[in-house]
C-alpha cells in the first residue's frame, strides 16, 4: 500500500490524498460503506459502483467469521470474488462487535470468548486468529484487534483496555510479519488508537501506534456517546501524535457535519451506517439539510429527491413518490433512500476535496455545516 499526500489545507490540517491498494487507488478523504456481511443493505454491487461512486467498502470480521465462515470464502477466492467487487476492501477487526456482547463474552489476555448472536456456539478471538480470518476474507486493510471502552468509562479501566489493546497489536504486528497473504496481493495492517476521553491516554496510545510503522492508522472508540466537541478534541490530539506520512482512518463517524469537522483536523477516512441505517428509516440527508421523508408535509412535493448532487436515482425520484413507498413499507423506498444516502455522503467528500484542493476548504465547510444540519 502507497499513501501520496497531494495537498494539506493553510487554514486547517485538511489534507488531500491518494491511497494505492492491490484493488485501485483511493482519493482521499473517502467515505466508505459499510458492507457487514458482505452486501452493503439495499443496495447491488453494480449501484455502489455506478450511483454511488464507492471506492472502498466495509466488510466485518465477526459477522463473515459466523457466516458464511472463511472455508467458504476460501473456497471463492476472497471476499472481493464471493461478491463481484474489485475495488479495495478494509475489514474491521471484530473487536467492537464481541465487546458489544458484552453478556455473552469474557475477556482475557489471550484474547475474547463469545457466544455468536446466531447459534449461541462458542468462538475464541485473538490477536493471531483475527489477522488469519482477514487474511482468508482478502482484505486490502486489516485493522488491528483492538478492545473499545465503552463511554464514559473510568480511567483506570480505560488506561487497563488501551494497555491490552497495545499488547495485542503487538501481537497482530508479529503475526502480520510471519504469515502470507493468501490470494496473492499485498494486505496492510491499521492499529487503532484508544484512551477513551483522556488527553494522557490518547497521547500516549497514539504514540504507541505511530512507533509500530504500519501502513496506515485508526482512531477507535469515538462516536460512542460522548458530546461531539469532546469527539474533536480527542480526534485533534491523536492526528497530532500520528505520522503526517500515513492515512488517518476516524472509525465508525458520523454525520455529514461530523465529517467535515474531522477532515479539518486531518482526518482521510470515514465508515459509519448512518447513511444505509437511517435512510431505511426514512431519514434523507441532502445537499439543503435533512428531510425526513415520513413527514406528510412531502406527500405532494413532486421536486427530485436531491439536484444537488450527482446521483441519477436522486436526479429521478420524487420525494413524493419515496414517501408513498416507505409509507408502504416498499423494499423499493429503503433501496432509494440507501442509495441517495450513500451517494450524498460520496459527494460530500468529495466536494471537500475539491475545495481543499482549491485552498478554499475552511470557507466553504464553514458555508456548508449550517445548511447540512438544518432540519427541512
Amino acid at each position: 500500500m502507497k499513501f501520496e499526500l497531494s495537498v494539506t489545507d493553510t487554514q486547517s490540517k485538511a489534507r488531500a490524498g491518494v491511497i494505492t491498494t492491490a484493488h485501485g487507488a483511493i482519493e482521499t478523504p473517502i467515505f466508505m460503506p459499510v458492507g457487514t456481511v458482505g452486501t452493503v443493505k439495499a443496495v447491488t454491487q453494480q449501484q455502489l459502483t455506478e450511483e454511488v461512486q464507492a471506492q472502498i467498502i466495509l466488510g466485518n470480521t465477526y459477522h463473515l467469521y459466523l457466516r458464511p465462515g472463511t472455508e467458504i470464502l476460501e473456497q471463492a477466492g476472497g471476499l472481493h470474488k464471493f461478491m463481484g467487487w474489485d475495488k479495495p476492501i478494509l475489514t474491521d477487526s471484530g473487536g467492537y462487535q464481541v465487546f458489544s456482547l458484552s453478556n455473552n463474552r469474557k475477556l482475557k489476555e489471550e484474547g475474547a470468548l463469545f457466544q455468536s448472536h446466531i447459534d449461541g456456539s462458542r468462538h475464541l478471538f485473538t490477536p493471531e486468529n483475527v489477522v488469519d480470518i482477514q487474511r482468508s476474507i482478502g482484505a486490502d486493510i486489516i485493522m488491528a484487534f483492538d478492545e473499545c471502552p465503552p463511554y464514559p468509562s473510568e480511567y483506570g479501566y480505560a488506561k487497563k483496555s488501551m494497555e491490552l489493546t497495545h499488547r495485542w497489536l503487538t501481537r497482530c504486528v508479529q503475526h502480520m510479519s510471519d504469515t502470507e497473504p493468501k490470494y496473492g496481493y499485498e494486505q496492510s495492517l491499521f492499529p487503532i488508537v484508544q484512551g477513551s476521553t483522556y488527553k494522557d491516554l490518547r497521547k500516549e496510545s497514539s504514540e504507541f501506534i505511530a512507533s509500530m510503522g504500519c501502513d496506515g492508522n485508526a482512531i477507535g472508540g469515538l462516536s460512542v456517546g460522548e458530546p461531539e466537541e469532546m469527539m474533536y478534541e480527542m480526534c485533534a490530539l491523536c492526528c497530532e501524535h500520528l505520522p503526517e506520512d500515513k492515512p488517518r482512518y476516524l472509525m465508525g463517524v458520523g454525520t455529514p457535519w461530523n465529517i467535515l469537522e474531522n477532515i479539518s483536523l486531518g482526518i482521510d477516512m470515514f465508515d459509519c451506517v448512518m447513511p444505509t441505517r437511517n435512510g431505511r428509516n426514512g431519514m434523507l440527508f441532502t445537499s439543503k439539510g435533512v428531510i425526513n421523508i415520513k413527514n406528510k408535509k412531502w406527500a405532494n412535493d413532486f421536486s427530485v429527491i436531491d439536484d444537488g448532487i450527482d446521483c441519477p436515482t436522486s436526479n429521478y425520484y420524487t420525494k413524493a413518490y419515496l414517501r408513498h413507498l416507505v409509507a408502504a413499507n416498499e423494499l423499493l423506498g429503503l433501496q432509494i433512500a440507501s442509495i441517495h444516502n450513500l451517494s450524498f455522503y460520496l459527494h460530500l467528500v468529495k466536494q471537500a476535496r475539491h475545495h481543499i484542493l482549491q485552498g478554499d476548504f475552511t470557507a466553504w465547510k464553514k458555508e456548508m455545516i449550517p445548511v447540512l444540519k438544518q432540519r427541512l
